[in-house]
């Protein structure tokens, strides 16, 4: 008899690790495929540490194929789910359409950079969601150092010396608190530039890191100011131009360089299913289940699932509740093959950790509270537990980063137009001809 398939769209936390599971409970009585855009689970916590330098790119790009079992990956971009018939549509790499059929499907596409109506900012920010996205920002901060220090106008050494995230939640703390001490390892290599570099921290929340514990956003807000960060909470970009950006304040601050980390928002794919959303995510049961459709499941940031420590809420869009919920879909689907029990996703809360670069971070562990060299050894020991692979080269290149000066090279390898927010080009202010 031929076995029955489950297919898993995405390759996220929420996907690899249901792949991963799935691929243990099955043991050879199911086929399981992952079709994904890329041959590589992205582990994204370390991205502010592949942007400064820290880490090497290949080292957070976890192979599907050979850490996945009998899971066949098949590399495509999925682009139309038939319910009715239950195959999923998709684009191969080169151009070339297909289909998978599937018993068992789990939509698990993650998310994408969350956009706000700001004049601009679509045209003169980049994002900070991928790998190609954090290697431009390793080029281009080490390009506007560059840049900066061969200017011989004050007022556009000043523009190349300062760098505008937009963001102060997980992501964009990290990346500012990196990206100092970056730029001041870059001038320090540079004597001939005069200006300090500086990294300017916005959100309209009233602190950073709003969503974690207040302790957490003390300590890296006390981080950063010390490091030099210009921290502004309740303030945001109104306009966004080619050589500079307003702020919602009114002053204007001249740079070339505006990174945007606001957030996230569902892929888009999940509005074109024609099944009910909730916050643009896929409404599903507590148990994984999409309403109507008792053989698909969703997971991640792409679904809407209640959250049962807090009644009448959703669980919030981070990789911890993404890896659980991968997993537990794919007990959910061996369940419903008959091996154990389907189990409702209920989540206890094991703590946060955040990177702050140096021998700085905020870790609260079990809700205890933890900064400095505490905090980085439970936030460095987290990611090596978290990831999938490569730990050992992880931990090498840290190892490196204590001992050695960074690489100071540009790699030339993503170009500006290839990591857009949207498909606009941006302009390029008079003087940087």
């Amino acid at each position: 008899m031929t076995k029955p398939r489950v297919v898993i769209v995405g390759a996220g936390f929420a996907g690899y690790h249901a792949a991963k599971t799935l691929s243990r409970l099955a043991r050879g009585r199911a086929e399981i495929v992952l079709l994904n855009s890329t041959d590589y689970f992205l582990y994204l916590p370390l991205l502010p540490e592949v942007a400064a330098g820290v880490v090497e790119p290949g080292r957070i790009a976890v192979p599907l194929t050979g850490t996945l079992g009998d899971v066949r990956v098949v590399i495509g971009e999925a682009d139309h789910v038939d319910l009715q018939n239950r195959w999923v549509g998709f684009t191969q790499p080169e151009g070339d359409r297909n289909r998978l059929a599937y018993d068992r499907l789990i939509l698990s596409v993650g998310s994408v950079n969350k956009l706000l109506p700001i004049p601009g900012v679509t045209e003169y920010a980049h994002g900070f969601r991928g790998l190609p996205e954090a290697l431009y920002l390793h080029d281009h901060v080490i390009r506007q150092i560059e840049l900066a220090e061969q200017a011989t106008d004050p007022a556009e050494q000043q523009a190349r010396s300062t760098f505008v995230v937009v963001g102060a939640g997980y992501t964009g703390t990290e990346v500012a608190a990196h990206g100092q001490l970056f730029t001041d390892e870059l001038a320090s290599q540079r004597p001939r530039l005069k200006i300090r570099p500086k990294w300017m921290l916005l959100d309209v929340a009233p602190r950073v890191l709003p969503e974690l514990d207040r302790r957490m956003s003390r300590t890296a807000d006390r981080v950063l100011r010390r490091r030099g960060v210009d921290v502004r909470m309740g303030t945001s970009v109104a306009v966004a131009t080619a050589d500079g950006v307003k702020l919602t304040d009114g002053e204007y601050v001249p740079t070339c360089s505006l990174v945007w980390c606001v957030g996230v928002r569902p892929d888009p794919f999940v509005a074109q299913l024609g099944l009910r959303t909730e916050k643009g995510r896929l409404v599903v049961d507590e148990y994984l289940n999409v309403p109507g459709f008792p053989e698909v499941y969703a997971c991640g940031d792409a679904a809407a699932v209640p959250d049962l420590t807090r009644p009448g809420e959703i669980c919030t869009m981070t990789a911890q509740h993404a890896q659980r919920q991968g997993r537990l879909a794919a007990h959910n689907i061996a369940a419903s093959y008959g091996q154990g029990r389907r189990r409702p996703y209920k989540h206890h809360d094991l703590g946060w950790v955040v990177d702050l670069g140096g021998k700085q971070a905020a870790a609260n562990p079990l809700n205890v509270p933890l900064s400095g060299l505490p905090a980085k050894a439970v936030t460095r020991g987290y990611h090596l537990l978290a990831m999938p692979g490569n730990r050992a080269r992880v931990s090498a290149d840290w190892v490196l980063d204590a001992a050695l000066p960074r690489s100071a090279a540009q790699l030339g390898l993503v170009p500006a137009d290839a990591v857009p927010l949207e498909s606009t080009s941006p302009e390029v202010p008079a003087w940087a001809h």
